[in-house]
Parts: structure tokens; C-alpha cells; sequence
């Protein structure tokens, strides 16, 4: 457009040849003489984790070539449930591969994207119209816009399949039943062990007796015994821990003392040498004297 100064306003119309049903389209204020204009559109590049470790995870699929990949060192990177991480290293292979941290372990079924922008070239059109000074101005026709032209042709604009809504279709997680090592169920009670015994076609005794307790209720005693028994395991292991440490903190602790006090005898030592030889000089002195 023409050369403006800042803060000067600036007032969009779509059309000025019906002035009666006029509509604004924008308003603005200039803030800078630039000629370079940047118009940028939102891209997120998409890739699925392949290998998921505590808080790492290596994602391919998102870059096609090492270099590109490299270019991306540093950003910051989103699961679709929100887990944020960050690009770390670039990996020989697969092409386009990476590894990447995040701030809590990620599940094989999350989609990690990176937010970027796309820069997006327009074509670049300006038209002086001075006619609009003149008294009549109704005189004048500005280009028609492609909504105006598609209504006047009686034309609908171009479907794009990319863009339609579709059903979305998530698949049912299935979690895995909990699964408690052979040498912890020696712990639980008969009673709340697991039974890996084969359906039997007769009822036995204990189908046959009165049941007190909901099936609903059984899993929940039985769960939380399980649950118990593993806490106490934890616990055990973290005392025996906590005592190896000890006693190799105490082992440490004493043989500095030891190395302190020797040290400190060598000294004492050679304190009370230098005193005995500085008194025989001074009781040699006195009776040469």
C-alpha cells in the first residue's frame, strides 16, 4: 500500500458499491513501515513412540531425514493428554528418528506432535482507486470477491474430504489383570491365592455352602490382601536397604575418625619433638653462658 506513518488508522470494507448495507470487514492501526509482510499458519508434525522407557521415549515417524530431525533439537513437544517433553538427540536409525523426555511416562497408543508454523506466500495485489474522491461515487466497481463470483455463477465452493468431520473411533484400553509373583503368594493365605485349577462340571463343597460374602465383595477382600502383601514386601526390601546403607555409612564414618585421630597423634608428636629439642638448645645456652 501506500507509505503511511504509525498509529495511523485504517478502515476495511468488503464493498463500496452498495453504500446503504455497507459492512466493516477490519479495522486496524498501522504500527511500522515495513515491507516485508510474514503470514504464518499453525502446522503440527505428528509421530508415534516405538520404544517407551521411564521418562524417555525414542518417536519415529514424525521427520523423514536425520537433518530435519536435527534442525528440531531443543523444541518442545506435546502428547495428545497432555504429558509435555522436549526433543533431545537425534538417532542414526530409524531415518528421522529421535529421542525425547518427558515429564511422566507416556503410553504406547499417545500421539506426540511439535506446534510449528508454516510460512504461507500470498499473492501480492494493490490498486489505487481515486475516483473514490470524486462526488459521485457509485461510479466506480472494485474487483469481485471469489464468495461473489461463486454466488453469481451459481457455483459451490470446492469439498475437500480432508477437511468433513468423521466418527471418531477410539479403541477400548484393556488393562492388564494384577499379577503377583510366585514367591509373594506364599505369603497370602490359602484362601485369597489364585486358583489354577480347571473348571469342574460338578459343584464342589464350597459351591454347594452358603456364601455370605458378594462376588464383588471377595475381589475386593482378595485385591487388597494382594495389595497388603506387596506393600509389606516393598516395605521389607526398603529396610534392608536402608540398613546395608547404614552400616556402609558407619564403616566409612569410622575409618575417617581413624585416619583423623592417626593424623592427629603425628602431629602431637611432632609438636613435642620440636618442644624438646627447642628446651635442650636453651638449657645448652644458659650454661655456656
Amino acid at each position: 500500500g501506500p507509505v503511511t506513518p504509525p498509529s495511523t488508522g485504517i478502515l476495511g470494507v468488503q464493498s463500496v458499491k452498495e453504500l446503504s448495507d455497507f459492512r466493516i470487514a477490519a479495522t486496524g492501526v498501522v504500527m511500522e513501515m515495513e515491507k516485508s509482510t510474514n503470514i504464518v499458519k499453525k502446522l503440527k508434525l505428528i509421530g508415534t513412540p516405538y520404544k517407551i522407557f521411564k521418562h524417555t521415549a525414542f518417536i519415529r515417524g514424525m521427520f523423514s531425514t536425520t537433518l530435519e530431525c536435527a534442525k528440531f533439537e531443543g523444541a518442545f513437544i506435546r502428547t495428545v493428554s497432555g504429558i509435555r517433553g522436549q526433543i533431545k538427540k537425534t538417532l542414526s536409525s530409524p531415518e528421522g528418528a529421535f529421542r525425547a523426555t518427558f515429564e511422566d511416562r507416556i503410553l504406547a497408543s499417545d500421539i506426540v506432535f511439535v506446534p510449528t508454523w508454516y510460512p504461507v506466500e500470498i499473492p501480492r495485489y494493490y490498486n489505487p482507486v481515486a475516483s473514490l474522491l470524486y462526488h459521485d461515487k457509485l461510479e466506480w466497481e472494485g474487483m469481485r470477491t471469489v464468495g461473489q463470483l461463486r454466488k453469481d455463477l451459481g457455483m459451490k465452493p470446492p469439498l475437500k474430504t480432508d477437511s468433513l468431520y468423521k466418527p471418531v473411533e477410539r479403541p477400548v484400553k484393556k488393562f492388564n489383570p494384577l499379577k503377583i509373583p510366585r514367591a509373594l503368594e506364599k505369603d497370602l493365605p490359602f484362601k485369597s491365592r489364585p486358583k489354577y485349577l480347571a473348571k469342574r462340571k460338578k459343584k464342589g463343597l464350597l459351591q454347594k455352602q452358603a456364601v455370605v460374602l458378594e462376588p464383588q465383595e471377595k475381589k475386593v477382600r482378595s485385591m487388597m490382601q494382594q495389595l497388603l502383601t506387596l506393600h509389606k514386601e516393598k516395605v521389607r526390601k526398603q529396610k534392608m536397604k536402608h540398613r546395608v546403607e547404614q552400616s556402609k555409612y558407619q564403616e566409612r564414618k569410622r575409618r575417617e575418625e581413624d585416619k583423623q585421630q592417626q593424623h592427629t597423634r603425628l602431629l602431637r608428636k611432632r609438636f613435642y619433638q620440636e618442644m624438646g629439642v627447642a628446651e635442650k638448645r636453651k638449657e645448652k645456652r644458659i650454661k655456656t653462658e
